[in-house]
């Protein structure tokens, strides 16, 4: 019977969901995780979500093949300090040879026959100079990864406007679409300082409460129109879902609150 458990392989910073089989694993014990670049080392921690065996029914989940052995642990620490000096021999290179890239990690894959070198571009790169003295100088193939702002923020980690790990490199398994459209319907500020994340796109959580914004406003009003309330007419200037009113800018320059549940669709004033 399977048992899924939690792994975390050291280039990802989330955890993932594993088939651990018949083994027995507690938490923070070594294993060796099979993914689609080899054999890998990760740590037992707590699931990402449910345990059972259809967890990873759909979305098949790395299979644990075993425990971690001493070679192994002294395997990954060569691969770390290996993929430091890697780092540097990349980046000076790139700065010989005055590209507009910045690099941003390097991975040895499982087995040792290749080098991943991740790096953002704003347009597309020739490095193919780069990449032939690579392959010279390390003796391996050498792969030129280029990832998005988001993946490079995802890979890196860090820490979100909340105080927290930024969601993309704990929990999130896939971006979301986050739109300004999000922001307007939650009536948040349209500053780009409040509303993008460390990657400078906009934060993932904008798309969390969507759909329960959405939902609360239907049969409300746009901001904007002009309504006929008990204190004469007046235009709404702000919706409060989450307090149930809304500010409206009354015709003698007066502001004066409604409450969504004395709101009535006839109330909205046709223009003339």
């Amino acid at each position: 019977m399977a048992t899924v458990i939690g792994v975390k392989l050291r280039k990802r910073n989330r955890a993932t969901r594993a088939d651990a089989g018949e083994l027995q694993v507690k938490l923070g014990d070594r294993v060796l995780v099979e993914t689609p670049d080899g054999i890998s080392l990760a740590e037992v921690v707590p699931s990402p979500g449910h345990t059972d065996a259809c967890a990873c029914a759909g979305a098949p989940c790395e299979k644990v093949v075993g425990f971690a052995e001493d070679t192994d642990m002294r395997q990954e620490e060569l691969n770390i300090r290996m993929e430091r000096d890697y780092f540097e021999l990349c980046q000076k290179k790139i700065t010989r040879h005055a590209l507009q890239m910045k690099l941003v990690d390097v991975e040895i894959v499982p087995d040792g026959t290749k080098v991943i070198f991740y790096f953002v571009a704003e347009n597309r790169i020739d490095f193919r100079q780069l990449v032939k003295e690579l392959a010279a100088d390390l003796r391996t193939r050498i792969e030129m990864r280029q990832i998005g702002a988001r993946s490079e923020a995802q890979r890196i980690g860090a820490l979100g406007c909340c105080g927290r790990e930024l969601c993309c490199s704990t929990f999130l398994q896939k971006f979301a679409p986050v739109t300004v459209k999000m922001t307007k319907e939650q009536g948040l500020p349209l500053d780009p300082e409040k509303i993008s994340g460390v990657c400078g796109r906009l934060m993932c959580c904008l798309a969390y409460e969507y759909d329960c914004y959405v939902d609360m406003r239907k049969g409300l009003p746009k901001i904007g129109k002009r309504i006929q309330t008990d204190q004469g007419a007046g235009k709404i200037k702000q919706i409060n879902v989450l307090s149930r009113t809304m500010l409206i800018e009354m015709d003698d320059n007066t502001m004066t609150e409604l409450k969504l549940e004395d709101f009535k669709p006839d109330m909205v004033l046709k223009k003339q």
